[in-house]
This record gives C-alpha cells, structure tokens and sequence, in this order.
C-alpha cells in the first residue's frame, strides 16, 4: 500500500509541475504579445532594467490575470 501511495504522489507531482510550467509558459508568452502588440511605444523590458516600479506592477498584474484564466481553464 505504501508503494501505491508514493507512486499516486510522484504521479500528482508530475502533473502539477507540468501545469505550472505550461502556466509559466503562456503567462511569459502572453506578456510579450501583449508588449509586442498593444504596448507598442512603451520596451517593457528596458522599462524594467530602468527600475520603472509601475511598469513592474503592470506587468505583475498581467501574469496575475493571465495565471487566474489559466487556473480556471485548467479546472474544467
């Protein structure tokens, strides 16, 4: 039983850590279209290296969102 009961924990780990990295991965991907596409005139990235705080924020805030859409799809 207890050789059950590791192989359902490794085997739940494993699909919990693919969600994260396929979350991290569209969450990363929908940033930067967002950057490309809508942000147009504002380099998110060189805004960041610049120590901008609210570009910092506003680019939290679109992971944050990103990850919740992705959270609720994921839950069927």
């Amino acid at each position: 039983m207890e050789f059950e009961f590791l192989t359902a924990t490794l085997f739940n780990l494993g699909i919990n850590l693919f969600y994260t990295l396929l979350a991290l991965f569209i969450g990363i991907t929908a940033l930067l279209a967002i950057d490309k596409k809508l942000l147009k005139h504002v380099d998110i990235e060189g805004e960041l290296k610049r120590g901008n705080v609210a570009v910092a924020i506003f680019a939290s805030t679109i992971l944050i969102f990103v990850a919740m859409i992705i959270s609720f799809g994921l839950k069927g």
